[in-house]
């Protein structure tokens, strides 16, 4: 069922998710202090491409770093890859078959505003869910 949602997803509207990360995480790498913002937004289009079966935990040791880095994402890029998965879940919610599609945009939404300090997981990885000491 995964692999059916997954497919659905990417076709309707992972692609076009991962293309926004992509671009921003472009946009991003153009200055040295902006790498690190740029390499996590190629990791959520990774994510955004394929997210059924996958997701995010807390890293473990991120600390004040991540949460300085979080809120320059937001002003950067979080905030307008947000809007593009609220706009593509009500938009997927529309059909009753969409509804599950929707539901995993609506989940993208906290990743997008805040994706440092974040790994993804694969869910039966059950060692990787678990919070490290």
């Amino acid at each position: 069922m995964r692999l059916l949602f997954n497919i659905v997803w990417l076709v309707l509207s992972g692609l076009w998710m991962a293309i926004g990360y992509a671009f921003a995480g472009i946009l991003l790498c153009v200055t040295i202090i902006g790498i690190p913002f740029g390499i996590a937004s190629f990791r959520m289009a990774n994510f955004a491409l394929w997210p059924f079966g996958r997701q995010l935990v807390e890293e473990d040791g991120s600390g004040v770093f991540s949460a300085i880095g979080n809120v320059l994402w937001v002003v950067l890029a979080g905030w307008w890859l947000a809007i593009g998965h609220i706009v593509t879940g009500v938009a997927m919610c529309v059909t009753i078959i969409g509804i599950p599609l929707g539901l995993a945009s609506f989940k993208l939404v906290p990743v997008s505003l805040f994706p440092l300090g974040k790994r993804i997981v694969d869910t039966d990885d059950a060692h990787a869910l678990i919070p490290r000491p």
